[in-house]
């Protein structure tokens, strides 16, 4: 399904800019990540990079500008000259959540940033303890209604985080939030049954869960993943049709580049994420590539803000 998806999209996505920009790129191209090197929105970049670099004529550099859940890479790069030689591996942290978060933040996401593309999506998955009796997420929603349950993610106001207190709000539940710095000390925990449930990426819990040490429950996008077509999405359960946690990423610039660069940049961008060899590795990581086009990228993060702002708001998150 997924490759069907994406060869559909090919035609419209691999148009060629019509207008060039005279003499873009003059120089190498800085691809600033907010995380640090290792992670998976990095390692996408770097996955990235050099197919870019091949359309583009220039380096495309990958530098690591981590703090404050993305924000100094955002802040770097709203700052930075609309010429199309900084560009921004944004996340739903940066580009859709932490403006409610943090509430003071200098720079506005979707007036600051330039939409280029999607990137992908993190499949992240609800995994419980191996001991624990739950075998769906209908029995463990019932689990949570007699009793609270605990569920941890990698850190407060997160993808994890929101995916718990969505869950909340859709099922009327009053399971207690547990965040970790990281995602290894959060899987040490689950597996030894410290915390009864955690929303977290399926890379990590995957290997876990093929060893016997985890169950993991369902994916939390709103239908299952082309990575893990067995396995059911949460919105699958009754009464839960709405749910939808999507950890995901978008290529973005600063404002007012000009629109021959954002098409340039959009050409090369979905170049790399349509390339054989970008995908399958992407697939290992159990990232889905979503190439789109600028405005369908500009309108998603529009809704993503919008979905995500009441929820933030009343889960009481805080930056960890």
């Amino acid at each position: 399904m997924l490759r069907r998806t994406l060869l559909a999209t090919v035609p419209a996505l691999l148009a060629a800019p019509a207008l060039a920009q005279p003499g873009f790129p003059s120089r190498p191209i800085r691809f600033i990540v907010g995380f640090p090197p290792g992670g998976t929105t990095d390692l996408a970049a770097r996955l990235m990079a050099p197919k870019m670099q091949a359309v583009l004529g220039q380096p495309v550099v990958v530098e690591n500008r981590t703090g404050a859940h993305g924000n100094i890479a955002s802040d770097f790069v709203v700052r930075s000259a609309p010429d199309g030689h900084t560009i921004l591996m944004g996340t739903i942290g940066g580009l859709a959540i932490n403006q409610t978060l943090y509430g003071n933040l200098t720079f506005d996401p979707q007036l600051d940033l330039q939409p280029i593309t999607r990137v992908g999506m993190i499949v992240n998955v609800l995994a419980v303890p191996a001991d624990r009796p739950w075998r769906s997420v209908e029995e463990y929603v019932a689990a949570g209604k007699r009793d609270p349950l605990t569920f941890g993610s990698s850190g407060a106001g997160g993808a994890g985080h929101l995916a718990g207190e969505q869950l909340n709000l859709l099922a009327g539940l009053r399971n207690i939030h547990v965040p970790y710095r990281g995602g290894a000390p959060l899987i040490t925990d689950l597996m030894t049954g410290k915390i009864d449930s955690a929303f977290t990426p399926s890379s990590g819990a995957g290997p876990q869960a093929e060893a016997g040490r985890l169950k993991m429950l369902a994916v939390t996008s709103k239908a299952r993943s082309p990575l893990l077509p067995t396995l059911p999405a949460i919105a699958e359960t009754p009464g839960l049709a709405d749910f939808d946690m999507v950890d995901w990423s978008a290529m973005v610039g600063p404002r007012n580049l000009p629109a021959p660069i954002v098409q340039a940049l959009h050409h090369a961008a979905t170049t790399a994420l349509l390339d054989p060899e970008v995908l399958a590795a992407f697939a290992l990581r159990q990232i889905e590539a979503t190439p789109s086009t600028p405005e369908e990228c500009a309108a998603f993060i529009r809704a993503e803000t919008t979905k995500w702002t009441p929820i933030v708001r009343a889960s009481g998150a805080r930056p960890d």
